[in-house]
């Protein structure tokens, strides 16, 4: 798991110059698919099966209102533009995941506001956890930071184990839940954090024609960090630190 995260974390530092104006999310996931393949390892989220058809990319672009699980395509990054990156990779078997928000030249105060609010929940809420805590410790410090803004906490997605297999049990909710209060983060657990925040409803419009992308219900802005943890004996560890990203404590 610390080698698949840290080549993950690898490939994220490798396009990361290169998520700025004027680069289509498409050539992002080129970018992405050929880093990964040309080191002998495979893009998880190419051919994913879905409801109507497999996920047809090597990552997930999600730009503005997107929540989640948006596809690459000639979309061109422009200055205002926020976008989350989302990608995971598969190394000799084991699955890391990981996801950052960018923001594209010059964005609104309220972009940056729901970024800034994303990227603190997450270290918020891995800060919050400790062996055999319960699962719903991670939703209630998101919810509390959340509401300091008056922004929403996507339920509908959640954050999940991770090893072997791309997502497995438990799930990780990032609201307080009453199967969260029950499940426990004991030693030896992988599994990823990556609160979805909506500047305005947390409530999602039904997944769009292509069977993947979700927006926010009121089109208002959605961003989200994620990262793959290990709970140890002594407490979290984040296996996907990247070494140009931003780290907790960060202010975009």
């Amino acid at each position: 798991m610390r080698r698949a995260c840290q080549f993950n974390a690898e490939v994220l530092d490798h396009v990361r110059p290169h998520i700025k104006e004027g680069i289509t999310t498409g050539e992002i996931d080129q970018i992405i698919h050929e880093y990964t393949v040309r080191h002998g390892h495979t893009p998880a989220c190419l051919g994913y099966p879905g409801e109507k058809d497999p996920f047809p990319n090597s990552c997930c672009t999600s730009v503005n209102e997107v929540i989640c699980h948006g596809i690459p395509d000639n979309y061109a990054l422009k200055s205002g533009d926020i976008v989350n990156v989302d990608l995971t990779t598969v190394v000799d078997g084991w699955y890391g995941d990981q996801s950052e928000t960018f923001l594209i030249g010059e964005v609104s105060e309220e972009a940056r506001q729901v970024t800034q609010c994303a990227f603190d929940s997450l270290y918020l809420a891995i800060k919050a956890i400790e062996p055999d805590c319960p699962v719903s410790r991670i939703g209630t410090v998101i919810v509390q930071e959340a509401a300091k803004y008056g922004f929403g906490v996507v339920d509908k997605y959640v954050g999940h184990g991770i090893g072997r297999h791309f997502h497995q049990r438990p799930n990780i909710p990032h609201v307080p839940t009453r199967e969260g209060q029950r499940q426990k983060l004991s030693p030896g657990m992988c599994f990823t954090i990556e609160p979805m925040i909506n500047q305005g409803t947390a409530d999602a419009s039904p997944t769009e024609s292509d069977g993947w992308t979700v927006r926010t219900a009121d089109r208002k802005l959605s961003a989200q960090f994620e990262h793959t943890i290990l709970m140890t004996e002594t407490g979290p560890e984040i296996l996907t630190t990247t070494g140009l990203g931003p780290s907790a404590g960060h202010k975009f």
